[in-house]
């Protein structure tokens, strides 16, 4: 009876035994190589004085009680360090038939950062696949100051993505996979400031060099004032970094009389005021004034 009940344990034993490690297999990240200061969660069945949850240390070892090596653990997958574990275990002859099982609590070791003009900058860890997109998509997308291309820099080399081939065209030949030790900047488009009798001056941003232009920017201003001079000035510094001033006939451009000016990034475009207009409107006005005011006592005399 006693051989009987043995053999009937002995056979639950070998059925629920890789089910158990099955199980603690389930809650498992995405299986990648480990790197230092990731998190693992060693289990050895039966052996609960080894089972505990350990960090890769910057040795690139892991280190178990009654073990008296550590155990390498970077550049190898969590099923390999299954069988490091294991080996080390019957070597030591600390178990004669161990069964280990690893599973990765936390990476650590692969950290892509994302900054510049985006919405949320942030680092995380490269688990599972992760491309150029997945990591823009953390960070809550581009700001509207964002310029036209994305620089990727991974060992040390920097690879430039057109914005408008990733997001607008969709090119996936540069959505790169990423698999951490990477780092996404995405710099601030540059802008043309408008200054002057302009409804709405500002700061505004050049993303194509091609398609900016006086006139462009006039719209983007809202418009002139009534007092604008049929001269326009732009500030743009040489190679050399002197300043030069451009003059621009803007009266002619507005009548289609002359071709609209090209801008680049870091030009100031100042329209100044006709004065000869402002003093006859001023005039006008108190002439106006004068008129309103003198009639209304003509009439509360009368």
């Amino acid at each position: 009876m006693r051989i009987f009940l043995f053999f009937g344990a002995a056979l639950c034993f070998a059925q629920y035994r890789p089910n158990l490690m099955e199980d603690a297999g389930k809650a498992n990240l995405p299986s990648q190589r480990l790197g230092v200061d990731d998190l693992i969660a060693v289990s050895v069945y039966d052996a609960p004085e080894l089972t505990r949850t350990v960090r890769v240390e910057t040795d690139g070892t892991i280190h178990l009680p009654l073990l008296k090596n550590g155990i390498t653990a970077t550049g190898i997958y969590p099923g390999q360090l299954e069988s490091a574990i294991a080996d080390a275990l019957k070597e030591e002859q600390i178990l004669v038939d161990p069964v280990v099982k690893v599973t990765v609590a936390e990476y650590h070791s692969r950290p892509i950062a994302v900054m510049g003009a985006v919405k949320q900058p942030l680092t995380f860890q490269a688990v599972g696949v992760v491309t150029v997109l997945d990591a823009l998509a953390k960070a809550e997308g581009l700001t509207s100051d964002a310029g036209t291309e994305i620089l990727l820099t991974r060992s040390d080399q920097v690879e430039r993505i057109s914005v408008k081939r990733l997001l607008k065209d969709a090119d996936p030949s540069i959505n790169y996979q990423l698999h951490g030790g990477e780092e996404i900047r995405v710099p601030e488009a540059g802008k043309v400031f408008v200054v002057g009798n302009v409804r709405k001056p500002g700061a505004f941003p050049v993303r194509d060099s091609a398609d900016e232009s006086v006139l462009k920017m006039i719209a983007l201003s809202e418009g002139l004032t009534p007092y604008a001079s049929k001269t326009a000035y732009i500030y743009r510094r040489d190679a050399a970094g002197q300043r030069k001033e451009i003059p621009v006939e803007l009266a002619k451009m507005m009548e289609r009389k002359a071709p609209d000016f090209q801008l680049q990034a870091g030009d100031l475009l100042y329209i100044p005021d006709n004065k000869n207009r402002r003093a006859a409107m001023t005039t006008l006005d108190r002439l106006a004034n004068f008129g309103g005011y003198t009639m209304a006592n003509i009439v509360i005399w009368h």
